[in-house]
């Protein structure tokens, strides 16, 4: 069992070179980001290079204020394909393995339409660079009004596009917490799925505790043969490196 850091979350108050490298030192297997822009990619890839380590993704951008993306808004077309380019720029000049493409905050047939042919531009432009594009539910309690709302939806999308690095980002704090039945849903989902990533239900922490029990979904993942790092997207109560034994036991276990 291996695990990626999502520095969004951990170490976040550092630069993100730093983060990365603290992530390996602490044991991590890879590490992933939410909006990177603002750090010297060079800078970025030399600690990558460093640790050896691996950037599984990165999001494209929120878009402005109030906004959570821009690629289902049907008033933002323009501003949502220069956020995939930028995203793609970057994530070539680090070398991430995807870029997670946010829809924002629509709903509608034609916010629909807008997000799919976003989707297409995406996926092809990222074709040429071998990079997956990821796309994820958000559930309601945390991101009311987001435009991928549940696994159905997003699957439906995937299925419909039938782009061979279209994938889903299978988030289980927010399939915990929007639909429940989370082995279930990774059964069922398993062949659309890109990236998986967790978090204690409902509170976001470490997944140690909470309404999710993390062994058995571990144990589920590996019986379905999920071989890649899971991705830890979750809030510290404090240090990072105090807050690890979670990582320690499913690794024992494994």
């Amino acid at each position: 069992m291996r695990f990626s850091a999502n520095l969004g979350f951990l170490w976040a108050g550092h630069p993100l070179p730093t983060a990365i490298r603290r992530a390996a030192a602490a044991g991590f297997d890879a590490v992933e980001c939410h909006w990177p822009y603002a750090e010297d990619p060079a800078a970025v890839r030399a600690a990558l290079e460093e640790t050896g380590l691996p950037m599984l993704g990165l999001n494209t951008v929120r878009g402005g204020e109030g906004c959570f993306g821009l690629s289902a808004l049907p008033d933002r077309e323009p501003a949502a394909r220069a956020a995939i380019e930028q995203a793609m720029g970057y994530a070539v000049a680090v070398g991430a393995e995807a870029v997670h493409v946010m829809a924002g905050f629509a709903k509608g047939r034609e916010a629909d339409g807008v997000f799919r042919s976003n989707l297409r531009f995406a996926c092809d432009l990222a074709e040429s660079y071998g990079i997956t594009i990821l796309i994820e539910p958000l559930n309601a309690h945390d991101a009311p009004g987001y435009f991928l709302r549940d696994t159905d939806q997003a699957a439906e999308i995937i299925e419909a596009m039938d782009a061979p690095n279209l994938r889903l980002m299978f988030d289980c704090y927010h399939v915990g917490r929007t639909e429940g039945d989370v082995i279930a849903r990774l059964e069922a989902l398993l062949p659309l799925i890109g990236h998986v990533q967790i978090a204690a239900v409902p509170d976001r922490g470490a997944p140690d505790h909470g309404e999710l029990d993390y062994p058995k979904v571990f144990a589920a993942l590996d019986r379905l043969g999920w071989t890649r790092p899971i991705g830890a997207e979750y809030r510290p109560a404090g240090a990072v490196e105090d807050g690890l034994a979670w990582m320690e036991d499913a690794k024992r276990a494994r």
